[in-house]
């Protein structure tokens, strides 16, 4: 029995040392060597500040931004998740209806999956065109350099056959501002 108990007592201690200690401090450091932005969050500055993460969906109400999907968590990073509602559910029913009278379409009619999805389809994106070029005051020829940002902004499908054709909203909305102050 004394043998067990030693025996079992070595590996708890092989094993913390190993998966407690050696292996996080080994994939922490690989991480930093190969991948250091995404390991830091893929955070995002802006006129010499944080201002986010190209990870993370951010609440953007201003009209003069693009807007990202909505989010079942007020786009909290630790509540974050689904409403679980389903096709059924009338509180789906209401939140849908009265974004579609509000004149939204397409992706921001539901929420994403985690809440926080910091993309948008194409469609999305030339969707809020006309609302963001008339809250900025642009002319026709800006709307048209709007639509270009947009087409320049997209990022493709990943190793090109995964996920779809995608915008992220705040690099979108940072280079808005680049472009047009007002």
């Amino acid at each position: 029995m004394k043998n067990h108990l030693m025996t079992s007592l070595k590996v708890l201690g092989v094993f913390t040392v190993l998966l407690g200690f050696i292996y996080p401090v080994t994939i922490t450091l690989v991480a930093q060597g190969l991948f250091e932005k995404q390991a830091n969050g893929s955070l995002v500055e802006h006129g010499g500040r944080i201002i986010g993460s190209s990870l993370l969906a951010q609440k953007t109400v201003s009209e003069k931004y693009f807007w990202p999907r909505p989010s079942a968590s007020d786009y909290g990073c630790v509540p974050s998740g689904a409403s679980n509602r389903g096709y059924t559910s009338k509180a789906l029913k209401q939140a849908v209806d009265e974004r579609k009278a509000r004149g939204i379409t397409h992706d921001l009619l539901f929420t994403s999956g985690s809440g926080l999805d910091p993309h948008i389809s194409l469609d999305t994106a030339l969707s809020q065109v006309a609302r963001i070029v008339k809250s900025r005051h642009l002319s026709e020829t800006d709307k048209i350099k709007v639509i270009d940002l947009i087409q320049r902004s997209q990022e493709e499908r990943d190793f090109g056959i995964f996920g779809e054709p995608r915008i992220n909203v705040l690099l979108l909305n940072i280079e808005m501002d680049k472009t047009f102050s007002n």
